[in-house]
């Protein structure tokens, strides 16, 4: 009896071993920031040599997580469903560390023109890495995205096969981002308080405002004048190569805005004296719910809700649990007004993420 109880608890250490070996090695392999990954479509003013009929082939960006080998190479293979295997190229690809990360963009203008295609619909894809020094060639994500066209703006007899192609992005729409920065100076001691969400057509023209328990954080004044303003700018701008004609929706654009406030920090770990203008707005420091709203061209646009710990972490488990593979964390946006026009309030569900939709998210009513 003894040594049946030797002999299983020699086999549950080796299962243990085993899977910890394995867990280990998992930790160890590059992985791709899936709020990185960013794919575009480029048009062509050639279709199989005819410049009467314009065509289009993919464009992608995205950042890895290290640790990337050295005698690595990143490449991306596209599929579109009715034919098979369309394009195929490498990307820019450098030894990185684990603990660091590597951005990297490809395709388009690098693309032969004979690749060109006029296709439209659901398009495949997938980032690998292979390494013919190991003998290795891993899939570090796979995608699904849909392209779609409209007439550019040239006019004539010549311009009806003349498209404008684009990926359409509608599933952004609903998801947001909170997040902390290190700041330029004082790093982590100091981290500034960030928010991102997606628009559809021209971003410019952002008034970011933050509140807590119903009133107004983030803003100083010195004189009369605010100081450490907050501001948005555009972070990703998804726009076509060519001018698309008026009638498209906002023009066939969608933007990633990044909003920043100065005045707002997550903790403050400096021990330093308050500066001329006070100190700052300190968000461990007041727990609790807050809420982002944005006016955009001088209307309400937007409104975020989250949740800030004692601690100050802004963490509520959902691109923890969708492993995100960056340090933002994603919340629900609530999209007021019409200004973005007519989009698909469905697509998260299926499209978030390039096919990779989202576990444990509702979106904002």
């Amino acid at each position: 009896m003894r040594n049946k109880i030797h002999v299983v608890a020699f086999l549950t250490l080796v299962v243990m071993l085993l899977l910890a070996g394995k867990s280990a090695a998992q930790e160890d392999q590059p992985t791709i920031a899936k709020d990185s990954v960013q794919v575009t479509a480029y048009t062509l003013n050639v279709y199989k040599k005819n410049y009467d009929n314009w065509s289009w082939v993919p464009q992608i960006s995205y950042r890895v997580n290290g640790p990337i080998p050295s005698g690595s190479q990143l490449y991306v293979d596209f599929t579109q469903p009715a034919t098979g295997p369309w394009v195929k190229f490498d990307c820019n690809t450098e030894e990185t560390q684990k603990g660091r990360w590597l951005k990297t963009e490809c395709g388009g203008h690098d693309i032969p023109e004979d690749k060109g295609s006029t296709y439209t619909g659901p398009v495949n894809f997938a980032i690998k890495l292979r390494n013919e020094l190991a003998g290795t060639d891993a899939t570090l994500f796979t995608g699904r995205m849909k392209a779609a066209k409209a007439h550019s703006n040239e006019s004539g007899p010549k311009a009806v096969n003349k498209f404008v192609y684009f990926i359409d992005d509608d599933w952004n729409l609903p998801i947001g981002y909170v997040f902390l920065t290190a700041d330029d100076t004082r790093g982590w001691n100091l981290p500034r308080f960030n928010v991102a969400f997606w628009v559809r057509g021209e971003p410019s023209n952002f008034q970011p405002h933050l509140f807590y328990q119903g009133k107004e954080v983030g803003r100083k004044t010195f004189q009369g004048d605010e100081v450490g303003k907050a501001s948005c700018e555009a972070e990703i701008e998804n726009n076509t190569t060519h001018y698309v004609e008026d009638s498209v929706p906002q023009k066939a654009k969608w933007s990633r805005i990044i909003c920043d406030f100065p005045n707002v920090k997550g903790v403050d770990k400096t021990g330093e004296e308050a500066g001329m203008f006070g100190p700052p707005y300190v968000l461990s420091a007041n727990p609790g719910e807050y809420e982002f709203k944005l006016l955009w061209n001088n209307h309400l646009a937007r409104a975020i809700k989250f949740t800030v710990s004692a601690d100050g972490k802004l963490e509520n488990g959902i691109a923890t649990a969708n492993k995100l593979g960056s340090n933002r964390v994603i919340v629900p946006v609530q999209i007021i007004g019409d200004q973005d026009g007519a989009w698909d309030h469905a697509a998260w569900k299926t499209d978030a993420f390039y096919g990779n939709p989202l576990t444990g998210f509702t979106p904002a009513p």
